[in-house]
């Protein structure tokens, strides 16, 4: 499981404000529920750590507590919503 969702990134959708800033911020339940839609994957949302409030359109690192003694590290894309 580890492995197969750190091999292809998460892409979440947003919508921007006129001054290129999202609307309030990604949040930990957001990721939960796009692995959810993505992987078929159901992650606690407390088993995902965010080392920086995400505010801005980017690619971002996400840790997430799979188990005890396995971490994964998937990568976030944050885009703007078309």
């Amino acid at each position: 499981m580890k492995k197969e969702i750190e091999k292809s990134p998460i892409k979440l959708f947003v919508k921007m404000g006129e001054s290129g800033k999202l609307f309030g911020s990604i949040n930990t339940k957001q990721i939960a529920d796009e692995l959810k839609k993505t992987y078929a994957l159901n992650v606690d949302k407390r088993k995902i750590e965010l080392a920086e409030n995400i505010h801005s359109l980017g690619t971002y690192e996400v840790n997430i507590k799979l188990h005890k003694d396995i971490n994964a590290i998937i990568n976030l894309q944050v885009l703007e919503e078309e």
